[in-house]
């Protein structure tokens, strides 16, 4: 089977490239820059397609001899329902067998505009003739390591939300395993799938949880959110604001999901936060 993943470049890509090459599947990668492409290359051996997918043209050529489609959209994408449809139809016109979109856990929640967003494109793929799946993870135990210095260094971590906020977590490397089984198995068509690791977890846990495999106190703390956006200076204005709204979100509501479907789709409990701290604690 061969495997276009679309959004390749960034860590969510990397992970499920890795997870299919397990696996002995052809992947074909599309990023947008040439050092994307670089760095892929030095991960595995992978087809690459470069440049911009809100490019019509480009569309043929990648899905040329392709099985199934992984559809990611870049991170904070503004134009994320233009590229889903544009995807959609691309593979449909190229009689691609299997669309799988990795969405977001909670896309109905109008107040966070990339969930918003990934919602109307699911529903676009809902009126499509494709056998799709839909993707629907938490936040990734991955995202905690942005914080990991402060966390090791100074016992602290810092987020720009009140510590008793609780969300639902899950590691991306479980996410890729899953991913693959998807692809690569049949019965999974015109699914939704939530993908979560942990109940949800206040960040007073979170950071219990890091203190009990590194043997010392962490405490977890709010940043105020007019700091953090003076430190988010390297984003775009529409990242920056988008991101704001959903720390105000899972501030007053959290992000809670169910580790059961995860369980099922792994065939095994996915990775608690206790053990995947362990093997960064290893790693660091």
């Amino acid at each position: 089977m061969r495997v276009l993943l679309t959004g390749a470049g960034g860590k969510t890509g990397r992970y499920i490239i890795n997870a299919l090459i397990a696996r002995d599947t052809q992947v074909r990668a599309w990023v947008r820059t040439p050092a994307h492409a670089q760095s892929l290359r030095q991960l595995s051996p992978i087809e690459i397609v470069i440049g911009d997918m809100l490019d019509p043209n480009l569309w043929p050529e990648a899905l040329a001899g392709v099985d199934a489609v992984y559809h990611i959209a870049p991170n904070m994408f503004p134009r994320e329902f233009d590229l889903g449809r544009l995807a959609i139809d691309a593979a449909a016109v190229a009689g691609v067998t299997r669309f799988v979109y990795h969405s977001v856990l909670h896309p109905q929640t109008e107040s966070m505009p990339h969930h918003w967003w990934k919602l109307r494109v699911e529903e676009y793929l809902l009126a499509s003739k494709l056998k799709f799946t839909i993707f629907q993870p938490t936040a990734y135990m991955q995202n905690l390591l942005a914080q990991w210095p402060a966390i090791r260094n100074q016992g602290i971590l810092r987020q720009p939300y009140s510590p008793e906020t609780r969300i639902s977590l899950v590691d991306l490397q479980d996410v890729a395993e899953a991913a693959a089984t998807v692809l690569l198995n049949q019965g999974h068509a015109y699914a939704t799938y939530e993908l979560v690791g942990t109940w949800p977890l206040s960040q007073h846990e979170v950071a219990t949880a890091i203190a009990e495999v590194l043997g010392r106190p962490v405490r977890a703390e709010a940043i105020p959110r007019d700091e953090w956006a003076r430190q988010a200076s390297g984003l775009s204005e529409y990242a920056r604001e988008t991101l704001l709204k959903m720390f105000a979100y899972y501030e007053r509501y959290g992000l809670a999901g169910n580790p059961n479907v995860l369980r099922w789709l792994l065939g095994r409990e996915p990775k608690s936060l206790h053990d995947w701290v362990m093997e960064l604690a290893v790693q660091s």
